[in-house]
């Protein structure tokens, strides 16, 4: 009888810890969600590119979407400089900035008004290397440039570590497909909720 309170007791904790797991995932879902269609695009002295994978000096497609929307506001004459944000992958010997400098080159973007922030692995840290290239240039705004559903992360994140950012996400994605957008929709739930602990112990 007592091995089996004990086995209801368990199974009542692990039944509340999945519900309560599923909850937190779904408040935390819905504001992404919304916060994807939030487009603050205004002029600003800086575009932050957000990095996203590259393969030994060519960007992942997601990235070059990424590229082509801070291209697009570049030559509109919202922002005069583009900061390429992205590390060394351990699979790469070349840099995601780097990279993605190369595919601004081709594209006929000045080197001058190309700053490479090139250290960082994760989004927090895109804008913690991002924000000592804008207090060296002067740069007190920047539009932030990722995936729609990427963007309620990243301007918490930009937050933060004291960037003024404003959201310009993506009006294309090669997150097309239903199938595609869950899964990246999943990913950032998980990684939002990770954020929010790891925030609370003031971690930087």
């Amino acid at each position: 009888m007592l091995v089996k309170r004990k086995a209801r007791r368990a199974g009542i904790v692990l039944l509340s810890a999945v519900l309560l797991l599923l909850l937190t995932a779904t408040l935390t879902a819905v504001p992404i969600v919304r916060y994807a269609r939030v487009d603050e695009t205004r002029a600003a002295d800086c575009v932050v590119v957000l990095g996203a994978g590259t393969w030994e000096g060519t960007v992942s497609p997601v990235f070059e979407e990424r590229l082509r929307h801070a291209a697009e506001l570049y030559r509109s004459g919202l922002a005069p400089k583009i900061i390429l944000t992205g590390g060394l992958d351990p699979a790469n010997t070349i840099t995601d900035a780097e990279a993605a400098r190369r595919w601004t080159e081709r594209e006929g973007i000045p080197a001058e008004d190309v700053l490479l922030e090139d250290r960082s692995r994760y989004t927090h840290e895109n804008f913690l290397y991002a924000k000592e290239i804008m207090d060296r240039e002067g740069f007190e705004s920047a539009l932030v440039v990722s995936d729609p559903l990427h963007m309620k992360r990243a301007m918490l994140c930009a937050r933060d570590f004291g960037v003024t950012g404003y959201s310009s996400p993506t009006p294309t994605s090669m997150y097309r497909s239903t199938g595609a957008r869950a899964k990246f929709l999943l990913r950032e739930t998980g990684c939002l909720m990770v954020y929010r602990v790891w925030r609370l112990f003031g971690v930087r």
